[in-house]
């Protein structure tokens, strides 16, 4: 009986923290979450275009027909990089904003999930020097003169393979980080339940397969990309157009009052 008690009082005091921590939302919450919005929808067009309309259509299994592609379309090579480096300085933004919007709710795991995604942005940016290396070794700068043209193409091929496995690493931080923030949504309150519940299932399962990817490389023939990352996209396209529309809910709003 008195055990009871003891759990229905703890309960009690755990909504109202939830209700407490929601009615006292800060206005600099509620610019952050704006941001978070915002840089969510900035960045998912360059992304898309770097990686599956630049990539998708320039490279192939064939080193050197992807030399020639590369080669005849230089300046759309270029503008896949310099879109990639746009998505990681808005990635920077998005990391800083949601570690201000939820470190409320538990600043030691806000804290975890932003190392984690800054993590993967590091990654990603030294994985786009392996861009600069396949233009540099196709350029046909004097100094690699004593190279055949088929072993280079062949390394510049391989550069290209370095930048698909390391894309690999930054997604598994990239679903680590995303699943801790994305269960710190749900323990706000802040936006819709099912909403950051989705968030949590689509972050796992990007880390998930981007790390069988690294374990059992011969996986990714039977999971497209599509599989995992759709997903999480829907997920992030969502929360964009919610957090800059909606933003955080009214002071005084109870936890479920989204759900």
């Amino acid at each position: 009986m008195i055990k009871g008690v003891r759990a229905d009082a703890a309960a009690v005091a755990e909504r109202r923290g939830t209700m407490h921590m929601v009615s006292a939302v800060s206005r600099e919450q509620r610019t952050a979450a704006r941001v978070v919005g915002l840089a969510y929808l900035l960045a998912l067009p360059p992304a898309v275009f770097a990686e599956f309309v630049v990539l998708g259509r320039l490279v192939s299994s064939d080193a050197a027909e992807t030399a020639r592609n590369i080669v005849a379309h230089e300046r759309l090579f270029r503008l896949g990089i310099a879109s990639n480096l746009s998505v990681f300085a808005l990635d920077v933004a998005l990391i800083a904003a949601l570690y201000v919007t939820l470190k409320p709710v538990h600043r030691g795991l806000a804290l975890l999930a932003a190392l984690w995604r800054m993590i993967e942005t590091a990654t990603l940016v030294g994985t786009t020097l392996n861009d600069f290396t396949v233009l540099r070794l196709l350029s046909g700068v004097d100094y690699l003169h004593n190279f055949e043209p088929e072993r280079l193409q062949a390394l510049a091929r391989l550069a290209i393979s370095a930048h698909g496995a390391g894309y690999n690493v930054g997604l598994f931080f990239a679903g680590l980080g995303s699943t801790v923030f994305c269960c710190l949504w749900l323990e706000s309150g802040f936006i819709p339940k099912a909403l950051a519940a989705w968030g949590v299932f689509s972050s796992a399962l990007l880390g998930a397969c981007a790390f069988a990817f690294i374990v059992f490389p011969e996986l990714a023939k039977f999971v497209a990309v599509e599989i995992y990352g759709t997903p999480i996209f829907l997920f992030e396209l969502t929360m964009g157009f919610w957090l800059l529309l909606r933003g955080l809910p009214p002071s005084g709003a109870a936890p479920g009052a989204l759900a």
